[in-house]
């Protein structure tokens, strides 16, 4: 889940139970969302500081697909179509595909990236690499036995997307439907819980070819 989300759902469902119980005694009537989003987002800027490259600003910040995601989740009703529609066609503006032409790796650079959470963390330092964290939410390969189940299983990726030689014209499609989803996945679902991994500068360009590579290379653990 989006650690900002994340972090914005946990305050808003405390200030949700503590303002009902305070309608319920004085007869008050109920906040609106964003009522309760701007009263959650000062619960937490309250709550955190900056220390190190972590800046509470900049992992708090909710831009338009966030603030009406999440304004749908708290009022319990998927966002509406023609929203959904024009935020994925914002997000897909965002997608930079790679400079070099290439959009495959190499896939054993790209399990190692899937294998690491690392990154991003007060601690860390602001020019190193990151880690995809990619097994905290997919099953990968067979050999991993630790996994999570947020989004759907990608063992044998490319065999269920069709695809036998990613480097055929009739497989770039697909190629580029996995890079694209890998750079910003908001752009085919507005309000995926897939981090939007290149737009938010988490994953170089190269970083996400060696993971479409680990997804699409036939000779990659995913699809033996």
């Amino acid at each position: 889940m989006k650690k900002s989300t994340a972090l914005t759902a946990t305050f808003a469902a405390i200030a949700v139970a503590t303002l009902a119980g305070c309608a319920g005694s004085n007869g008050a009537s109920t906040p609106s969302t964003a009522e309760l989003d701007a009263m959650a987002q000062k619960m937490v800027q309250q709550s955190f500081h900056d220390k190190g490259i972590v800046k509470v600003k900049e992992a708090l910040a909710l831009d338009e697909t966030l603030r009406d995601c999440d304004a749908a989740a708290v009022a319990g009703h998927p966002i509406d179509a023609a929203t959904e529609k024009k935020l994925e066609a914002e997000n897909f503006k965002t997608i930079q595909w790679p400079a070099n032409g290439k959009y495959l790796g190499d896939w054993k650079s790209g399990e190692k990236i899937a294998q690491s959470g690392r990154g991003r963390t007060w601690n860390d330092k602001a020019d190193s690499a990151n880690g995809g964290n990619c097994y905290n939410c997919h099953q990968i390969s067979k050999e991993e036995i630790s996994y999570g189940t947020i989004g759907p299983s990608l063992y044998h990726y490319a065999r269920l997307k069709g695809v036998s030689d990613p480097n055929s014209p009739e497989a770039q499609e697909i190629v580029k439907y996995t890079w694209g989803k890998i750079w910003n996945a908001k752009a085919y679902n507005a309000c995926s819980n897939m981090p939007r991994a290149g737009a938010k500068g988490v994953l170089t360009q190269a970083q996400v070819a060696d993971i479409v590579a680990l997804l699409l290379d036939p000779k990659s653990p995913v699809n033996r």
